[in-house]
């Protein structure tokens, strides 16, 4: 797929998304959506790409939703037409009409089984921000700027963000920044730890690469695609005998796997580990979250 909203570039094991629109601040519109989603499918079939950052053209990172189309930008009959409604007038809410388009990026990533970092290197707003919080990691640039401004829109958090943000910095802080829909500096964002660390503008990519190799250097790519959906599920469940089967079943899987017996040898042969299994091949068939949920 050619892609004129981001561009998609591999090096060292690295793949970069780049959001590039940065006449518009690199806002979010419908074309963007499709094209992330695009290469975050391509990424996971490529067992070259070890490690996913994404980041933004020119000094925005994302000024969120594209707001040309005025006040019906988010109007969906408007701009779509109507969606589906039963006979009594009340919306079909599983017409995939309604289905928010920020969340379909965030659900993908979610899905991805390889580590996400994203490199925030200017303002940060509405899903600007909100599609960050499916990433792993996310470190600030000293420029980076971030609004959860939805109630200031007259509209609500979207991208799954009432699932993602409460997790990831407790719900009164959650609150207090969807509440009040005001922007706020990337130190606050630290302090927040919506972000896990803040440095200057020239530093940015280059901590987020170091961090990237990291990740890629030494380790087994099926254990990592693991590693991340055992984490974010886990989140979920109600109870930790959940993540005892899950743990379970890894271990026997991973333990009868090439990589760890060469994972074991090699560290007693005191020599660099060569793990063979791939994330396009090699992932265990035992759990339901490979393949997409009906949408309803």
């Amino acid at each position: 797929m050619a892609y004129e909203t981001i561009k998609y570039e591999v090096a060292e094991q690295i793949l970069t998304i780049t959001l590039n629109r940065p006449d518009k601040l690199n806002a979010f519109n419908a074309q963007m959506q499709g094209e992330l989603i695009d290469a975050f499918d391509a990424a996971d079939k490529d067992d070259n790409v070890r490690a996913i950052i994404v980041t933004g053209a020119g000094r925005g990172f994302c000024a969120g939703a594209d707001l040309s189309s005025g006040a019906d930008t988010f109007d969906r009959d408007a701009r779509r037409g109507p969606v589906k409604r039963f006979a009594d007038g009340k919306v079909d809410y599983s017409d995939p009409q309604v289905r928010d388009g920020g969340g379909q990026v965030t659900l993908r990533i979610f899905k991805c089984l390889k580590p996400v970092i994203a490199a925030v290197n200017g303002p940060a707003v509405g899903i600007g921000v909100t599609m960050q919080l499916a990433m792993d990691i996310r470190i600030a640039s000293e420029a980076a700027r971030f609004g959860f401004v939805f109630s200031q829109r007259g509209i609500v958090p979207e991208a799954a963000s009432s699932w993602f943000l409460p997790r990831i910095v407790g719900i009164s802080q959650a609150l207090e920044w969807c509440y009040s829909g005001r922007v706020f500096p990337a130190q606050e964002a630290l302090a927040g730890r919506l972000v896990s660390k803040v440095v200057a503008p020239d530093d940015l990519l280059p901590t987020a690469r170091a961090l990237a190799k990291e990740f890629a250097a030494k380790t087994a790519p099926v254990s990592v695609a693991l590693i991340r959906q055992m984490m974010w599920r886990m989140m979920g469940a109600d109870d930790p005998m959940e993540a005892h089967k899950v743990d379970s079943r890894g271990i026997y899987t991973r333990g009868r796997s090439e990589d760890v017996k060469e994972g074991v040898v090699s560290f007693l042969e005191k020599r660099p580990a060569q793990f063979k299994n791939k994330v396009s091949s090699d992932m265990p068939d035992y759990f339901p979250w490979w393949t997409e949920r009906e949408y309803k």
